[in-house]
């Protein structure tokens, strides 16, 4: 009997166990899962504001000519910093190049480099990724000398 009852709360309690592990997993994923939404949502809404924006007649050139910046680098190229590529094709602001964290594993027509290589200078940096603004701005400031902007910020500026 004294066996039996051991057995069965030694099951109890690794069965307690199992689900507390499975909790924490559940629980991260829910968390990364959380984040992931958050940013596609923020996406979402910048992207929104650059079509209200176009919807206005309004060019992002426009904005970097005001404001005196000739020669920018794109932070993030993915879907918002290759659109951001394709609307400054033809103006007076060239894109020097573009920095990104898969720098090997990207093909466009600007040289692009990691965050880890030297950077030359331009007149401004601006950051697609806006949902990691503080980090990329704080990194990039170590590495250039001049306005780290977001994406986000010129599309309710302009």
């Amino acid at each position: 009997m004294k066996k039996g009852f051991i057995s069965a709360l030694s099951a109890l309690t690794g069965a307690a166990i199992g689900v507390g592990a499975a909790g924490k997993i559940v629980a991260k994923e829910a968390r990364k899962a959380k984040s992931m939404s958050d940013k596609h949502l923020a996406l979402f809404l910048m992207m929104n504001q650059w079509v209200k924006v176009k919807q206005d007649g309004k060019n992002l050139s426009s904005y970097f000519e005001k404001n005196g910046y000739k020669k920018i680098a794109i932070y993030g190229m993915s879907y918002a910093g290759e659109t951001l590529l394709d609307e400054l094709r033809g103006t007076r602001t060239e894109v020097a190049y573009a920095i990104d964290r898969n720098a090997d594993a990207i093909y466009t027509e600007v040289d692009v480099v990691s965050i880890e290589d030297d950077c030359q200078e331009v007149d401004a940096a601006v950051v697609t990724a806006i949902a990691f603004f503080d980090e990329i701005e704080e990194a990039l400031s170590a590495k250039l000398d001049c306005p780290i902007l977001s994406l986000e910020d010129i599309l309710y500026e302009v």
